[in-house]
């Protein structure tokens, strides 16, 4: 039996541990504690699998190009691969039999000026977290991406909770954010844990942060969190990205019950393409910004500087040329969050999109 043969094992026994005990106020001590130790074995299983301990079959060794990548989730034939093609100058072979893509079909997706690398991966079945199918490799290749277009059709809905917790056990966490929770390593001194928030007992922080492998450290908290939250802070393996949830095929399904955050669509009849170009675009939280060469003069609309929403003026510089921020001590800027045109503003000022920028001495 392997190390990887091994981890697993242990991972479902503490798996049916977690089941097997019924959860209620006096065993919340030893649910955390399986949970972290069940969270520390996965991070084991997801190491050793990326140095190269998942066997054989298909490699994806995928080179990211564009603004953004996206990858597209979910079961087999769900319409993936029609869908690429709808949005895309991809040609992904389309099938109505199951894993019509044996590999990744990249395709470039271009909306508003940015360019977007859209994905066309296997289908993820049950058991992909722990290695079934395409699995592991699949999800490596998700947690390199910058957004999870999570897939199904109108006559498997039920599966699109399947597929989520298929990634939430492989630690890929979707619209969500991570924990404010800072951990600083120590040489000595053992555990502290600041919580300020009260999130709950101290105790049971303390052997959480004890089974995940901290014996020194300084847990710092920054908002009210609950255990999961907290193994989720001091794991090595979990992933934060935005997602896009699509239902495909709703011609079959007249009955069907809409919910307003997911796109209906009908790839062969255009339904739904327009709205999925627009909540790709959202979900990334991308902006464009228009470098002026002149104070008075036109900014180059047809090359923007694409950079994530949050990010500052700093950054755009440093994305110029950090050369060039060593020369400029002033920023200018034009659009819907200047005050009036040409505003001079601190390099901290956030960029948004469609922002023009000048920069000066």
């Amino acid at each position: 039996m392997n190390k990887e043969e091994i981890i697993k094992m242990k991972i479902a026994r503490v798996e049916k541990e977690i089941r097997d005990t019924p959860y209620d106020k006096s065993s919340e001590h030893h649910h955390g504690v399986l949970k972290a130790k069940l969270s520390k074995l996965r991070d084991e299983l997801e190491g050793g699998i990326n140095r190269g301990g998942g066997g054989g079959g298909v490699g994806y060794a995928i080179k990211h190009s564009g603004d953004a990548s996206v990858v597209l989730v979910g079961l087999p034939s769900v319409g993936k691969s029609t869908l690429l093609n709808a949005v895309t100058n991809a040609e992904s072979k389309v099938g109505n039999y199951d894993f019509t893509t044996l590999g990744v079909v990249p395709g470039m997706m271009e909306y508003k000026g940015v360019k977007i690398q859209i994905l066309d991966l296997p289908g993820i079945i049950e058991g992909a977290a722990g290695g079934k199918g395409f699995g592991k490799k699949v999800l490596s290749v998700i947690r390199a991406s910058d957004l999870v277009v999570l897939m199904v059709d109108a006559k498997r809905t039920d599966w699109l909770s399947k597929v989520t917790q298929e990634l939430e056990e492989s630690g890929i966490r979707l619209n969500k954010k991570p924990p404010k929770v800072l951990v600083h390593r120590t040489h000595k001194g053992g555990l502290q844990i600041i919580d300020p928030h009260h999130s709950f007992d101290k105790k049971i922080m303390m052997e959480i942060a004890e089974e995940m492998g901290l014996g020194n450290a300084v847990i710092q908290i920054g908002e009210k969190i609950n255990i999961d939250q907290f193994i989720d802070a001091l794991s090595r393996s979990r992933t934060y990205l935005p997602m896009v949830a699509v239902v495909t095929k709703i011609d079959e399904n007249k009955k069907l019950q809409k919910e307003a955050e997911i796109i209906y669509m009908s790839a062969v009849k255009g339904i739904g393409i327009e709205e999925f170009k627009e909540k790709v675009w959202e979900g990334l939280g991308l902006v464009r910004v228009y470098l002026k060469r002149e104070r008075s003069g036109q900014a180059d609309k047809k090359e923007p500087l694409i950079m994530k929403s949050g990010k500052n003026l700093d950054d755009v510089l440093k994305r110029v040329s950090k050369e060039m921020r060593d020369d400029v001590s002033r920023a200018c800027i034009w659009g819907k969050k200047a005050r009036f045109p040409g505003q001079e503003v601190s390099f901290n000022f956030e960029v948004f999109d469609e922002m023009e920028v000048w920069f000066g001495r």
